[in-house]
């Protein structure tokens, strides 16, 4: 039986992940005969099950990833089966389950349909070490290396906490630069890149620099620290943090979560920090010739107009200082606290402003 892995550009790093895991695995663009694998997020899920359900080919259907973790049940009406959340030790074991035609039931961490339509749930599994892992095969699919896997905030339009757990996991540094040296560009995955070593509240800047140190030691690298796709949450951007970007690192930017100007829609999505701490975080990045990338969401469930305005005001001051914005809508994924939420519309004057921005280069996004 032939193990197929649904290659789509956009699910690059997820794949690059799931490639290694499993032996003689065929990359497609289409559904095949054998074991189709798909990694989806919420944005791909419609044309996804489209895809799956019109497929006229003799396949059993597995899916992972965000959205399938966040909503077992809705994937199920396409699928056969669900990985819920890691996947690193769950699709070797179901695939080997199904390949030996065994009782899949044993399997921890997946969810199916019995023959009577009924939805099962297997014991949850528990959060792998990451170094047991490789971040990708290089001969097959490469991708930026996660360092860091969790995040404790429990922001509520985030999935990162429900799929990957609120206790932070690093990989260790030998790991990294094992993988590093497949790249002369070295990017990386984490919630927050500063919390590299720390339990994502309390910062250990000192684990920070001996990482960026042994890369660096490597020669001939350009370290990409805090940008995409990773970013840094505002209060762990300091003066000290700054310097070890500046003194290793290649890039003279990085991307910063501030998420909204209300301290009030701060509370209430858990963020965990004020606006005062994103100012801070904006001034000491031109302080130190780094100019900030800073992403924000609109549309949170009873967000007010003014409280748009407050995140407008403080794009504009970003924008005027010189810095660059991101801005979403946003949107209520599965598994999360705003899964069913209907997000508040973007006033007209704010969607005209922010539309003026963009037209002169200032902000990037989808804000409607």
């Amino acid at each position: 039986m032939d193990i197929c892995l649904r290659w789509k550009r956009k699910n690059a790093f997820s794949l690059a992940a799931l490639a290694p895991l499993l032996p003689d695995i065929r990359r497609v663009k289409a559904p095949t005969d054998g074991i189709m694998i798909y990694s989806l997020v919420t944005r791909q899920a419609a044309s996804v099950f489209r895809e799956v359900e019109n497929a006229t080919t003799n396949s059993i259907f597995v899916a992972g990833g965000p959205h399938p973790s966040g909503d077992p049940e809705g994937t199920l009406k396409y699928f056969d089966y669900v990985v819920i959340g890691e996947g690193e030790e769950t699709l070797p074991e179901l695939v080997r389950a199904l390949k030996e035609e065994r009782d899949v039931s044993t399997v921890k961490g997946i969810a199916y349909k019995s023959t009577d339509g009924k939805v099962i749930y297997t014991p949850k599994r528990e959060p792998i070490e990451l170094d047991d892992y490789p971040c990708f095969d290089p001969h097959l699919i490469k991708a930026p290396i996660e360092i860091s896997r969790g995040c404790p905030w429990k922001c509520k339009y985030c999935q990162i906490p429900q799929m990957f757990g609120c206790k932070v996991r690093h990989r260790s540094i030998d790991s990294i630069v094992k993988y590093a040296q497949h790249y002369r560009d070295l990017r990386f995955v984490s919630s927050n890149s500063f919390a590299y070593g720390s339990d994502g509240v309390h910062p250990r800047f000192d684990k920070v620099e001996k990482l960026l140190e042994a890369l660096y030691a490597m020669k001939n690298k350009d370290i990409y620290f805090g940008t995409f796709p990773s970013e840094v949450r505002p209060e762990f951007v300091t003066d000290g943090s700054l310097e070890m970007v500046n003194k290793y690192c290649t890039n003279d930017r990085i991307s910063l979560g501030a998420q909204s100007g209300s301290e009030r829609v701060l509370r209430d999505i858990h963020r965990g920090h004020s606006v005062r701490e994103v100012e801070i975080a904006v001034e000491r990045c031109f302080e130190h010739g780094i100019t900030p990338t800073v992403d924000f969401i609109l549309g949170f469930p009873d967000e007010t107009e003014e409280e748009q305005q407050m995140s407008l005001e403080l794009i504009k001051w970003i924008c005027i200082k010189g810095g660059e914005v991101r801005a979403h809508y946003l949107e209520p994924l599965p598994g999360t606290p705003y899964a069913q939420v209907s997000p508040s519309k973007v006033s007209e004057k704010v969607n005209s402003e922010l539309g003026k921005l963009a037209l002169n280069g200032k902000i990037t996004g989808s804000w409607e």
